[in-house]
């Protein structure tokens, strides 16, 4: 309805359809990495998904360019920030090259990379902002006093 401020409510930005030169190479590649999964497979495309996630990345066939495109490069938000390093490696041993590595600020580390047909990725760890599922965000701890006021 025109006038209305309603919004639709979506699980976010869910998935990509990436233009690769071979889906099944670009999809081992972030099988490695990741330890995503094919959910849909057909000659010419894979669809994949992280196991736990609601993420698809799409591997369609295309004879255009690849490499990220008007794409300036997408992102996979880490869990833990003491993973950067697991990172890096899942994405040499892949086979893609990394670009850029450091912190945003203290105790949010990123690697830019590019996978198999030239896309940069990003990988980081950020500290939990205020729009996070509060299921993601880490509990506070109990000071003492909190504790013995819990208890009593």
């Amino acid at each position: 309805m025109a006038g209305t401020n309603a919004t639709v409510s979506t699980y976010g930005l869910t998935h990509l359809a990436l233009g690769v030169r071979d889906p099944a190479h670009a999809f081992a590649f972030y099988r490695r990495v990741f330890g995503m999964v094919a959910v849909y497979e057909q000659a010419d495309f894979i669809q994949a998904q992280t196991p736990g996630a609601r993420d698809v990345l799409v591997f369609e066939r295309s004879t255009g360019v690849s490499g990220s495109g008007s794409i300036a490069h997408f992102g996979f938000r880490l869990t833990d920030a003491a993973d950067i390093d697991v990172a890096v490696t899942a994405v040499r041993e892949a086979g893609g090259t990394i670009v850029e590595q450091g912190e945003f600020v203290p105790g949010e580390p990123y690697v830019f990379a590019r996978d198999l047909d030239g896309y940069l990725l990003e990988i980081w760890y950020e500290l939990p902002t205020p729009a996070d599922p509060t299921s993601d965000r880490p509990r506070p701890r109990l000071t003492s006093r909190d504790q013995r006021r819990r208890e009593g």
